[in-house]
Parts: structure tokens; sequence; C-alpha cells
């Protein structure tokens, strides 16, 4: 007589302790950093024994790279999926250049961008970690490219600007907002990052 073993599903609250730690360790990464991020420390961070964490990581990296797919969805929930929601691509476009700036501007991570932070520490450092935030950071210029390409192909952005190079200028007006704000804490940057995106987007425009 044979029988078929069934596959145990993980208990409710095995998953919400592991979203848990994986939230504080997203949290905690974006002001310590990911390669300073160790199941000790976590553990001491959220009041945790370290055999506890151990149940649910195995290694430093297995932790770290947990915690970059935590930051992505938290990302993907608060400033992608809004942005796409809405009508044609240059409103996707405004919109996911806003969802940014509100995003790092609510406190979601004390640090500011989780993915700025990780790439400015772990750009000379290969291995899995860091191939994972270049991604990352890779997929977000092709999402502001294609919406570029896109608003020109509708005739929303001028046939003569190039998708790439306009990607790049907004997204440098993002980065230099997520980093002043980080280091003086002075929301007026978001404002500034605003009028200089609108600005650039009306240039863009057809007839400009």
């Amino acid at each position: 007589m044979t029988s078929t073993r069934r596959r145990r599903r993980p208990r409710s609250d095995g998953i919400r302790s592991r979203n848990a730690i994986l939230k504080a360790s997203a949290e905690l990464a974006t002001t310590e950093g990911l390669r300073g991020l160790s199941i000790g420390d976590l553990a001491q961070h959220i009041g945790m024994s370290k055999s506890g964490l151990y149940a649910h990581f195995g290694s430093k990296e297995e932790l770290q790279l947990a915690t970059i797919e935590t930051a992505a969805e938290i990302f993907d929930a608060d400033v992608v999926r809004p942005a796409l929601a809405v009508g044609d691509p240059i409103e996707q476009l405004t919109q996911l250049l806003d969802g940014f700036l509100t995003h790092v501007g609510s406190g979601t991570f004390p640090g500011g961008c989780f993915f700025a932070a990780a790439a400015a520490e772990l750009d000379t450092h290969p291995g899995q970690v860091r191939e994972r935030i270049a991604e990352f950071q890779a997929e977000w210029m092709r999402r502001l490219v294609d919406l570029v390409e896109k608003a020109q192909s509708v005739g929303d952005v001028a046939g003569e600007e190039d998708p790439e190079q306009l990607a790049f200028e907004l997204n440098s007006l993002l980065a230099l907002a997520n980093s002043t704000y980080v280091m003086f804490a002075d929301p007026k940057v978001f404002d500034r990052a605003r009028v200089g995106i609108e600005q650039r987007l009306r240039l863009a425009s057809p007839g400009s």
C-alpha cells in the first residue's frame, strides 16, 4: 500500500512573522546597509532570538536577497501599480515620478529610497546581491524609457526627443531629491523636483 504525503502549507503566523522580519530588515538596511545586515543584528533590532531568525533564513545572503524582494514588493505597491492604473502614457509617467517622490517622503524607509541606498553601497561589490539591485535599477530605467516612447508614439512627447536621454534626466531629478532629503530632511526638495519634472516634460512636448 502506498500513500502520498501532502506538502505542508506554511502556517499563517509563520508567514506573518517572516513578513514582519523582512519589513524591519528593509528599514534597517537603508540606514545600516545591506552588507552590514546580519542575522544577529536584526534579531537584536526586532527583539527576536537568533535561533528564531535562523528558522526563516539559513544564511546572510538569503536574508539579504529576501529583504530586497520585500523592498521591491513595497515599491511596486506604493509607486508602480498606482501609476500604471491611470490613463495615458504621459499621465502614467508623471504619476510614476510623483509616486517615487511621495514614497521617499512618506518615511516608509528611514534611509530614503531602498534601492538608491543599496546601489550606492554595493556598486563595487560583485555578487548575487549586487546583481539583484542592478536588475531592479535597470528595470526601473526601462520602465521610464518605455513610457516616454509610448508617450512619443501618441504625440505627447516630441519626436526629436531621445527617450533614453529624457528618462535619464527625469531620473536624475528623483535621485537628487532622494539624496538631498536623506541628508537634510527638507521636504522642499520634493517640490523642487516636481517643478523640474514639470518643466522638462513641458520642454519635451511637441511644439515647445
